[in-house]
């Protein structure tokens, strides 16, 4: 790359983000943005190699090299960002960084509340350098009330918002959601809040500050089940609680996830109503799908853990593939449990939706990384740039764009400024 514009116009060409973010909560943000077209500059610290983004250097790797520009999930969560190097400790630094404030529309951080104030960087410390700048924070807990001093990371979020005890088998102890969804799902609403901050501007000329909290927007997820306490003093967690994987609202059975034939190998299904119960029937063929304690929904709630085990024993001599086929194919709903390998390499549909491209890093090479989930007739996304080596893109910002020369640029290196 020789140049600061990107390679096409996409929908969001001509914003441009000055972005502190990391991890997926405030990076998964930004890489929508850079799909999109923005140029979203990426600022990491060198002296601790860019690990205030504790993904850099992290496992999974494509290879058997090991090191702190070759992990794969920084990787996939920076593509086509630009990456620069600022030792804020400077004060040639600060001035670099309020040169390039100057010229970007947004800046965005997640840190815990106050980092970046603490810098040198407040909010309105960003707005005297540009008065419509849009800044956007994403912490854990927001920079109001008790815990706003508080950091936190995607699984304590999911825990402090109710979203961990949603999840588990009775009589054993939540189970929580495993990978950090959390993460994602603050991400996504930064995204959305960066757009409309963008949205406010253009009609008005004002820039703000847009503050998130990450455990609230955790919150939100629970809704029907704060509904179900609100309305009817039902706690989530009771004696007698069901499976997680079973129905509730609407009832319906059998609706669960039964082992198949082969290693750790599942399908999924569920029979909405009466209807779907006399073709799974037909498709099963066995006896015991015909008795009159399973022929009305109200019968097979009563005996659903016999059912369980019923539906289980039969899908466990089959393949996965072939039962959800077969039911699908007389109206009932159901799916393989699928692998990462099964989605990403043997899946038709995700192929077709174009939703692994390949992005070349510098020294990684070519690697497969995600896409994003919807498409432009006019104006698609483009992902063809892997995440940023450090300070690769030093010499194309802080020169081409900000204007400084090569033996200036050698100066700051010379003196840890990059």
């Amino acid at each position: 790359m020789t140049t600061t514009e990107p390679r096409r116009a996409t929908a969001l060409t001509g914003i441009r983000v000055c972005d502190f973010s990391g991890q997926l909560a405030g990076a998964g943000a930004t890489r929508f943005l850079a799909a999109m077209g923005a140029q979203v500059i990426r600022i990491e610290d060198p002296v601790n190699e860019g690990r205030w983004d504790i993904l850099r250097g992290m496992s999974p790797f494509v290879d058997e090299r090991r090191g702190i520009e070759l992990g794969g999930p920084f990787n996939n969560h920076n593509v086509e960002k630009l990456g620069v190097t600022l030792n804020l400790r400077t004060e040639p630094a600060k001035e670099l960084l309020r040169e390039l404030v100057a010229v970007s529309d947004v800046v965005t951080e997640n840190f815990a509340a106050g980092v970046l104030a603490r810098l040198g960087f407040s909010y309105e410390e960003l707005r005297a350098i540009r008065p419509d700048i849009i800044y956007v924070s994403n912490s854990g807990f927001g920079h109001r009330g008790p815990y706003a001093s508080f950091k936190t990371w995607g699984p304590i979020v999911q825990a402090c918002c109710g979203l961990s005890f949603s999840s588990g088998l009775p009589g054993l102890p939540p189970a929580g959601w495993g990978y950090s969804y959390m993460d994602h799902h603050g991400g996504n609403f930064m995204a959305i809040a960066i757009l409309a901050g963008l949205i406010h501007r253009r009609r008005t000329g004002e820039g703000q500050w847009i503050e998130m909290s990450c455990t609230d927007a955790g919150a939100l997820l629970n809704g029907p089940v704060l509904l179900d306490y609100t309305v009817n003093g039902r706690p989530l967690r009771r004696e007698g609680m069901p499976d997680s994987n079973r129905s509730q609202f609407p009832a319906m059975a059998p609706h669960g996830i039964y082992a198949t034939a082969g290693d750790d190998a599942w399908v999924a299904l569920a029979c909405r109503d009466d209807r779907d119960w006399q073709a799974f029937g037909g498709v099963v063929g066995e006896a015991w799908t015909a008795e009159a304690r399973f022929a009305a929904l109200a019968g097979r709630l009563e005996s659903e853990d016999d059912l369980d085990r019923l539906v289980g024993a039969w899908t466990i001599g089959r393949d996965r593939f072939g039962i959800a086929s077969a039911l699908q194919h007389a109206g009932v709903p159901a799916a393989a449990v699928q692998r990462p390998e099964d989605r990403i390499d043997h899946d038709p549909g995700t192929a077709a939706w174009g939703l692994w491209p390949t992005a070349h890093h510098r020294d990684m090479g070519d690697v497969r990384v995600d896409g994003i989930p919807v498409h432009f007739s006019e104006t698609d996304w483009v992902i063809e740039r892997g995440g940023p080596c450090l300070g690769e893109h030093n010499d194309i910002v802080l020169g081409e764009l900000l204007g400084h020369s090569k033996e200036e640029l050698a100066t700051w290196k010379e003196t840890g400024v990059l």
